[in-house]
């Protein structure tokens, strides 16, 4: 019965994540709503909803590990997994607005998150203070969305019928975005489901089950849904969903599940001590890989894949006591770790000389 519900949690998931693109996509058209702002909201907020799920039922059930490793582990399995995969389907070109806007929210949300659990919890106080930023920010992209439409036509002026507004079309639209989602929902429910009684057999602990089966699998509707927009060319959708999901697995997922426990949420303080520091220190790694050249390319799709393998792998043999952890680690955060982000400096310093460079 797991295997079954492994393998129709991923049909469900394939096919909810073609049909909310392509309603998404088409819905943007019909409101005059740019594809990088429903990528943002729409579509990262859809994706981010089994995540939701998965956190509230576990806060409630008092399985607190498994909530907060679930967005942690989604967050960088988002960016290092789902970016990495999708570059190397194509290269990645990055919108302006995503690197001068979106990403930094997303860096600011995650420093924000280390801030606010550095005490060793989340209170509700905390929980409403990130559902409050949650609100703003989703108000904001959609007001300045609409103002840029609205520069845009003043600047230039057609004669046309606008596209913005109702149509006979908006009802299959909405309907394929409902159905899309609700496969996604179910289907990613199914396979996490099927994933942790898998993992238990295992005698993994709930932090790493969070951390890594549940993560990777409530973040299948992303993977679905930015490598489907990724083949159809939907490349704003496809980078907005996972900035987008990963500051609403923030904002939202940890901000409304901390607000349904009368406690708050507790943070382990191995969390806070190397997988917390990792999410930010992935978040920031976009930073100098957006920039150079606006776009995500091959290697650097490669070179995040790769940095998720090691980081799985060290997680794995950490749950396991290996009698190797000790030198993989001092290999992986002495050597491999420095290399990469020297590489980063050194691109972006580059490509910063090469932009300022007097003619």
């Amino acid at each position: 019965m797991a295997l079954l519900s492994f393998l129709l949690g991923l049909v469900a998931l394939i096919v909810g994540a073609e049909l909310l693109v392509r309603g998404a996509s088409k819905l943007a058209l019909s409101f005059g709503i740019s594809p990088l702002v429903v990528g943002l909201t729409v579509v990262a907020f859809g994706t981010g909803s089994p995540e939701l799920a998965v956190a509230i039922q576990a806060a409630m059930s008092n399985q607190v590990d498994i909530t907060v490793g679930n967005v942690v582990g989604s967050n960088i399995f988002n960016v290092l997994f789902i970016l990495g995969v999708s570059a190397l389907i194509t290269p990645l070109i990055i919108n302006r607005q995503l690197i001068r806007q979106e990403v930094p929210i997303m860096v600011g949300a995650s420093l924000l998150l280390t801030a606010l659990a550095w005490d060793g919890s989340l209170s509700r106080i905390d929980g409403l203070i990130l559902v409050c930023l949650l609100a703003a920010y989703t108000a904001f992209l959609i007001v300045q969305s609409r103002r840029q439409d609205a520069a845009s036509d003043e600047a230039e002026p057609t004669t046309s019928e606008p596209v913005s507004g109702w149509d006979s079309r908006l009802p299959v639209q909405i309907a394929l975005m409902v159905v899309g989602l609700t496969m996604l929902v179910f289907g990613a429910t199914w396979l996490v489901d099927a994933a942790v009684t898998f993992a238990r057999l295992l005698g993994i602990s709930e932090m790493v089950i969070g951390l890594t089966i549940v993560a990777a699998g409530t973040s299948l509707p992303e993977v679905a849904t930015s490598v489907t927009a990724a083949i159809r060319g939907q490349r704003d959708i496809a980078v907005g969903n996972v900035v987008g999901s990963n500051t609403f697995n923030i904002l939202g997922v940890l901000g409304l599940s901390a607000g349904v426990v009368p406690d708050g949420l507790s943070i382990a303080p191995a969390m806070m001590a190397f997988d917390i520091p990792v999410m930010v220190a992935v978040a920031i790694a976009c930073l100098p890989i957006f920039f150079t050249g606006n776009l995500i390319a091959r290697w650097e799709g490669a070179l995040f894949l790769a940095l998720y393998v090691g980081y799985t792998v060290y997680l794995v043999m950490a749950a396991q006591d290996h009698d190797g952890l000790s030198t993989y680690g001092f290999v992986l955060g002495t050597i491999v770790l420095p290399l990469c982000a020297l590489t980063f400096v050194v691109i972006t310093w580059r490509e910063w000389r090469a932009r300022h460079k007097s003619p």
